[in-house]
């Protein structure tokens, strides 16, 4: 269920709009589960994922003086490549409109789907009540010249390089950190490639776009395909598929 954390940082209206891009099948999971899948960190497949910044091996002694040990940097470094395998991730877009950007960096063909939604209702949306699921905005920084925060091991799960920035990324994040004999315990993952998150589907979706060019079977087969899931959502064509008058 959602919890609020300090290191998540909300958008100023939480009636913003975000947005989620997927392939066809990927949608009808969604729909098949009423569960959003969150991907474990390692397998984005951005060796930067979860990485802290490389300045942070510069600045260390600026913010820490001489309090804690060369070997204890070498520990901190060891904790946040592991917390990639326990960290699980549902990338959304904060935006206004939909973005042809978008689609083509998370679409591999027309057949694709993006939904519509708002930072509240993904927030409300979520009904597992077995995991803390955090939301907020991606911060982008300098990899070579920013300090990321390392006091938490979500830090460096809400920052990306700066080349991602007009994304305007929005993240739920789970952690898992395995207790064995009162100790953290980071040897086995408890997902190999991520978990599927219960969620309200009705909650969750406020309209349902198909892909630019997309054909038009595909667009009465995602009706289709809703209405036996009895999701009573607004399906259109992508407004990139508009002709000047």
């Amino acid at each position: 269920m959602y919890k609020e954390h300090t290191v998540f940082e909300p958008p100023q209206n939480e009636d913003a709009k975000i947005w989620r891009y997927m392939d066809f099948t990927k949608f009808v999971s969604l729909l098949d589960k009423s569960a959003l899948f969150f991907t474990r960190a390692d397998q984005l497949g951005d060796s930067f994922e979860g990485a802290l910044s490389k300045a942070n091996k510069i600045l260390r002694p600026k913010e820490y003086g001489d309090t804690i040990p060369a070997s204890g940097f070498e520990q901190i470094d060891e904790i946040f490549k592991q917390y990639k395998k326990f960290t699980f991730i549902s990338s959304w877009f904060l935006n206004e409109y939909e973005l042809a950007a978008m689609w083509k960096t998370y679409l591999t063909n027309n057949q694709g789907i993006a939904i519509q939604s708002s930072y509240k209702a993904l927030r409300d949306c979520l009904i597992d009540q077995k995991y803390d699921i955090h939301i907020g905005k991606v911060k982008y920084i300098d990899y070579h010249e920013d300090w990321m925060p390392e006091r938490n091991t979500f830090s460096p799960f809400i920052h990306k390089r700066k080349y991602y920035a007009l994304e305007h990324e929005i993240r739920a994040v789970i952690q898992v950190t395995p207790i064995i004999d009162g100790k953290i315990n980071l040897l086995n993952p408890p997902f190999d490639n991520g978990i599927y998150i219960e969620v309200e589907l009705d909650k969750l979706v406020d309209k349902i776009y198909v892909a630019p060019t997309c054909p038009l079977w595909i667009m009465e087969l995602t009706r289709s395909v809703i209405a036996k899931y009895q999701l009573k959502k607004e399906v259109t064509s992508s407004n990139l598929d508009d002709v000047p008058s």
